[in-house]
């Protein structure tokens, strides 16, 4: 099969086109012929240039989030068969310590082919296009991790989401309106922002261009909002969103790809008894519930570009370059 190949750590060069080795499936697990799969700024970009929290081994495949169609399954497979559509999520193999995912501890879906266990796949709806599938998969659940979960997010209440039309933050306005809540849009251009309301953002803010903190204390009469969805960790921006909470409110997170490492108040923190909340993971039920709200047209996404499999060092370049409104998409197919 063709597959990009990192053989070593580096810029989007490393990214080769190469000939690689089809996978078979062992007991229990399947092989897709990918159809699509997310370029993302952390699990791919920071993986490729050897900068990840956790070691990967080389020679690797990146590619997190495949979706596409079954091609092949092992002994042992009950629920899957040749010919459903499929998107893979992350699973566990041990008791403790991180997920399992393709594309990180295994080879992933930058490929034509990929291999994962049946059990950790989700059917798509025939009515949802593989693009579209994928970027719901990676995101949505997780929002509502965060979002409903972590912060506990209520009707009434208010949500400040940074990076408001990227995957993670675009899903976020979606989800907090599903659950009752005004939504502020941040993001860092004028036609992100107009993305973002084109979801359903009640109101937006372009951090690049006013003060993030004022315009949102302007927004709430002087309160401030009771959740913070923020997912970038940059060192400018994630004071600004911690003083636009409200007492009592909720920062929650799932993203460094700003930096990593912030100022924090911790006067405020005590004072306004301020919570600041980190979450991974997802409930297998909203990943379900998220890909059958896209197929009804109730959960949208925003893809920039699909290009094809022998691109994906231009599709990084993209992504570095936050060039366009949306996600990145590789379709191995083309």
């Amino acid at each position: 099969m063709k597959a990009i190949v990192i053989r070593e750590f580096g810029g989007p060069e490393v990214l080769k086109l190469e000939d690689f080795p089809t996978p078979t499936p062992g007991p229990g697990e399947l092989v897709i012929q990918v159809h699509a799969v997310s370029v993302n700024r952390t699990l791919d970009l920071v993986v490729r240039e050897g900068k990840y929290s956790s070691p990967v081994k080389l020679p690797h495949i990146l590619g997190v989030d495949p979706s596409g169609v079954v091609s092949a399954v092992g002994e042992g497979v009950g629920d899957r068969k040749v010919g459903d559509r499929v998107v893979a999520l992350p699973w566990r193999s041990k008791p403790i310590g991180p997920l399992d995912s393709v594309g990180m501890q295994h080879l992933g879906g930058y490929a034509e082919y990929v291999k994962l266990p049946a059990a950790a796949t989700a059917l798509v709806p025939s009515s949802l296009d593989f693009a579209a599938a994928t970027v719901v998969t990676r995101h949505a659940p997780q929002a509502f991790n965060l979002l409903r979960d972590r912060a506990q997010l209520k009707a009434g209440e208010s949500v400040l989401v940074m990076g408001a039309s990227g995957g993670l933050g675009s899903a976020g306005v979606q989800i907090a309106k599903m659950l009752g809540a005004t939504v502020i849009a941040a993001a860092g251009a004028p036609e992100r922002v107009e993305a973002a309301r084109a979801l359903g953002a009640d109101f937006g803010v372009d951090y690049r261009r006013e003060d993030l903190t004022e315009a949102v204390l302007k927004l709430t009469d002087g309160r401030g909002v009771d959740v913070v969805f923020e997912n970038i960790a940059d060192p400018v921006l994630f004071p600004k969103a911690f003083h636009a909470l409200a007492r009592h409110g909720r920062l929650v997170t799932a993203g460094s790809h700003g930096g990593g490492e912030v100022a924090l108040d911790v006067k405020r923190l005590y004072l306004y008894q301020l919570a600041v909340l980190g979450g991974l993971g997802f409930n297998p039920n909203d990943v379900t519930a998220s890909l059958e709200a896209a197929a009804q047209g109730k959960l949208k996404v925003l893809i920039d570009a699909i290009l094809p499999l022998a691109q994906a060092a231009d599709a990084h370049r993209r992504v570095a370059e936050r060039e366009g409104v949306g996600k990145i998409v590789l379709d191995p197919t083309g």
